[in-house]
């Protein structure tokens, strides 16, 4: 079994380098539309600022993935039922990631754990409030994106109304830069918690196997309490999630950055700012949220400043239709898989 729990902490990385490797299109689509940064420097520029975001936020969202979702004394998550969770994440991320839909990450994951709790216990197993407070963010994070986006462009059109439109994509090729970081530090102090919390849950499920062995104690217990996230894992986490974004999604990139609206410097920076605000605040409560539906709700809401017509719904319908289907579509896919995988373990007599 400890073989297995650490195959699937392997997984849980990979989830996480196919995370910033989906979400590289969150955090430099406006940077690179705008023609501010070249592709291959934004992904570099966005994945230092994915790393160091562990040295700002502390591990409110990692707990609430490890605690928060699942009722663990009912479940009792067993590695496979990690596994399955994982591997539906994975497969939808992946078929989103293949066809330039922006999806939510945060949320394939969430559905990933929800299917099989459902299926051993109902939903008894499931934190109801804390699966509530998710979806209800699910609408809320990109309203505040699109609102504080509104507002942030109609503020600086308002403080620049006088400036010639040349002097103001000067200045805000500059500012932009600096949008760009703080949404890629949010995206990472909110996203790779997310991992760090299905890790914990591994870490917690074989802990008193570790003791036995004498495991050192730094491997399962963090430096503030015993249940807290080792250092190790933080980094992990952090390192995976930069690697993913030094990839980039490229047809994710488009789809944000050109297709939604056209944007010029002002407007990446006002939607950048609008989404680095939302995310420090939802971090800050420990609610995980999708960086995807943040940005987008703020590029729109920067978009609708020049007209309604200025954004281009049908895409936005595409991508909302994404956000409508993930945590749905991955419960169904993890409660099937670990069905599957449930019965293999008894035919094939598995350790459990």
């Amino acid at each position: 079994m400890l073989t297995l729990v650490i195959i699937c902490i392997f997984i849980a990385l990979a989830f996480d380098f196919l995370n910033g490797m989906n979400d590289a299109g969150n955090s430099i689509a406006t940077v690179v539309a705008t023609g501010v940064l070249k592709p291959k420097t934004a992904v570099v520029w966005a994945a230092f600022f994915n790393f160091i975001a562990i040295m700002i936020f502390g591990v409110k969202v990692a707990t609430t993935i490890g605690k928060g979702i699942v009722v663990n004394e009912l479940v009792k998550p067993d590695a496979y039922f990690i596994l399955a969770a994982l591997l539906a994440a994975i497969s939808w991320v992946y078929f989103c990631g293949k066809n330039g839909l922006p999806n939510s990450v945060s949320h394939a994951l969430i559905g990933g754990l929800i299917g099989p709790a459902l299926l051993k216990a109902g939903l008894s197993g499931i934190h109801l409030w804390g699966v509530g407070k998710i979806v209800i963010f699910i609408v809320l994070a990109p309203v505040m994106g699109f609102i504080i986006g509104y507002l942030f462009m109609v503020l600086t059109l308002v403080a620049f109304r006088k400036t010639t439109q040349h002097k103001v994509d000067s200045f805000f090729r500059i500012f932009q830069l600096a949008s760009s970081a703080a949404f890629s530090m949010g995206h990472g102090g909110n996203d790779a918690q997310k991992t760090m919390g299905v890790i914990m849950i591994l870490i917690l499920f074989i802990k008193g196997n570790l003791i036995q062995l004498g495991i050192p104690a730094w491997i399962y217990t963090g430096y503030y309490a015993p249940d807290s996230v080792p250092l190790w894992v933080m980094l992990a986490a952090q390192s995976a999630i930069a690697l993913g974004t030094l990839t980039g999604a490229w047809k994710i990139i488009r789809t944000l950055g050109v297709k939604l609206t056209h944007l010029k410097p002002v407007g990446g920076f006002c939607a950048e700012t609008a989404g680095a605000v939302t995310l420090f605040t939802v971090t800050a409560l420990g609610i995980p949220v999708s960086t995807t539906h943040t940005i987008t709700g703020a590029i729109m809401g920067v978009g609708v400043t020049k007209r309604v017509s200025a954004v281009k719904w049908g895409i936005a319908g595409n991508i909302i239709t994404a956000w409508i289907l993930t945590i749905p579509i991955a419960i169904v896919i993890s409660a099937t898989l670990y069905w599957i995988i449930s019965h293999l373990v008894v035919l094939l007599h598995l350790p459990i």
